[in-house]
């Protein structure tokens, strides 16, 4: 399976450095390809923690990546994008169906931008939802590997809806996303985000994903 996202923004935030970091810790660099950066990219641009992760990339659409994997040919048939509006879920029996699944890159945003809408008027790949609410890239990533490597349906996945992230004693903020849990009942975040969330604490989500 090979997991595409379309980064669709310029530049990277760190709360975008710390997803992309954890997805390629999930799914493993090879099978994450980084789409339609700014035509100027250059090495140098990739933040430092994404390259010592390996991450790949290119400023080339997501189409024309599959296409180079096949012979210059893309079957479209074989291309699943992750779209908030589309009308059915994800199942595991998608697995025999698709073999690339595409991400807008900005599940994250708050609030939703339909931006997927872009890759679904422009390439008309089917669509599949993971319910009804809002998730970050890296927890629509980790949802679609559940289901789709292991067989797990959506239903029986643990999920949190607006978590309340608690600095100390007295402070706390709302995350206006759902996240998988853990063993423990706690959402699954990247490695470093609730650091990053609370020595940022002033800031609204909206500036982090954001960014500068």
């Amino acid at each position: 399976m090979k997991y595409i996202i379309e980064h669709m923004e310029e530049g990277f935030s760190e709360w975008v450095i710390l997803e992309y970091s954890q997805i390629i810790r999930d799914i493993g660099k090879e099978n994450l390809i980084l789409t339609s950066l700014p035509a100027n990219t250059t090495e140098a641009d990739i933040p430092q923690q994404l390259r010592d992760l390996g991450l790949q990339w290119t400023t080339k659409e997501c189409v024309d990546i599959i296409r180079a994997e096949n012979n210059g040919t893309i079957n479209k048939d074989q291309v699943c994008l992750l779209d908030p509006a589309a009308e059915t879920d994800l199942l595991p029996l998608d697995k025999s169906e698709f073999t690339y699944f595409v991400f807008g890159g900005i599940l994250g945003q708050h609030p939703r931008i339909d931006r997927t809408g872009i890759l679904r008027a422009k390439y008309g790949f089917a669509g599949r939802r993971l319910g009804a609410l809002q998730m970050t890239t890296d927890t629509a990533v980790r949802t679609t590997q559940r289901i789709i490597e292991r067989g797990q349906k959506f239903e029986d996945i643990k999920f949190l809806d607006y978590p309340e992230i608690k600095y100390n004693k007295y402070e706390s903020t709302e995350m206006p996303f759902r996240y998988i849990v853990n063993e423990q009942g706690e959402p699954i975040l990247p490695e470093g985000m609730l650091e990053l969330i609370k020595h940022d604490a002033d800031q609204s989500i909206d500036d982090l994903l954001i960014g500068d």
